[in-house]
């Protein structure tokens, strides 16, 4: 209860938390599953805040979803709080690039693959790194 008090925790995060300071994995499993029936514990849940928060962030969805993968979530759960979201990424992408090198777009090679490898280290998809980088921002 301590851990859901402080923030949001998927399943997965939680019991490894838990068999790490101690507690026998199935003590820890159970612990888990009464949080879930309790509705205190919710992957769901957890994946909508972990989006919005990582959106906050100037994050893309590649890097989310790696995220989301790495803390034990499933691939549908993972699609359906992408989907959710319901985020512009192409806009996303170009408020971060604006945020980071300015209004200008750049205009030499050096420049634009510069910002081309910044977009995808923030986890955008390649179409939406060309649009935030290209002259109107658009395709």
């Amino acid at each position: 209860m301590d851990y859901l008090a402080r923030r949001e925790h998927g399943r997965g995060e939680l019991l490894g938390k838990l068999t790490r300071f101690g507690f026998d994995a199935d003590v820890a499993d159970d612990a888990v599953a009464q949080l879930v029936a309790d509705g205190l514990q919710s992957d769901a849940r957890f994946a909508e805040a972990f989006v919005r928060s990582r959106i906050n962030q100037g994050k893309g969805p590649v890097r989310i979803r790696a995220d989301l993968r790495e803390r034990g979530l499933g691939g549908s759960a993972i699609d359906l709080a992408l989907e959710d979201a319901d985020e512009d990424w192409y806009a996303l992408a170009s408020e971060v690039r604006l945020k980071k090198f300015g209004p200008e777009t750049p205009s030499e090679f050096p420049d634009k693959a510069r910002q081309m490898r910044f977009l995808q280290s923030r986890g955008f998809e390649p179409d939406q790194v060309q649009a935030a980088v290209s002259a109107d921002g658009v395709l």
